[in-house]
């Protein structure tokens, strides 16, 4: 399993996961449409050009299978908000959201000197807040339905 920047032509394959209503059951960031092949493109080109986000895919096996994405949203010079999903439902439940996590996690501390990284996860989803806790994130509290967790990356020396 590895991460590598997300690409136009992933639209190819994510747009269909958007469609996917199974998907977007904890999540507020539902599309309130039909998304096209065409519209995921557009989206895509446009949220790579923002200079505060880092957008990656998550690939898996041998053939490097474009399964889901992980990103960092937000960025500041100290912190970031960071999402991740499995699109492809045969890649679930197989550890694969917790070594995604932990390279963007590795990302954000070597590459992006962040501090901080924190995320918003429904209460509800009891799968991701324990790959969360797997991955060293703590509860910062309530906000609704949805509970924020943080985690402090240590400083690198490189």
């Amino acid at each position: 399993m590895t991460i590598r920047p997300l690409k136009e032509n992933d639209a190819g394959t994510s747009w269909r996961w958007r469609n996917d209503p199974a998907i977007w059951v904890y999540t507020g960031l539902k599309p309130n449409i039909v998304i096209t092949e065409e519209i995921e493109k557009k989206w895509i080109i446009e949220v790579l050009k923002r200079h505060n986000e880092s957008r990656f895919a998550i690939c898996a096996g041998d053939d490097r299978k474009y399964i889901g994405n992980v990103q960092l949203t937000n960025i500041t010079t100290d912190g970031a908000e960071f999402h991740i999903f499995i699109g492809d439902k045969a890649y679930r439940n197989q550890g694969l959201g917790t070594k995604a996590t932990n390279l963007i996690l590795a990302y954000a501390r070597k590459e992006l000197k962040l501090s901080n990284v924190y995320l918003f996860v429904n209460e509800k989803n009891i799968a991701a807040i324990k790959t969360y806790k797997k991955c060293g994130f703590i509860d910062a509290g309530s906000v609704g339905e949805q509970l924020k967790m943080t985690k402090q990356l240590q400083k690198t020396n490189a």
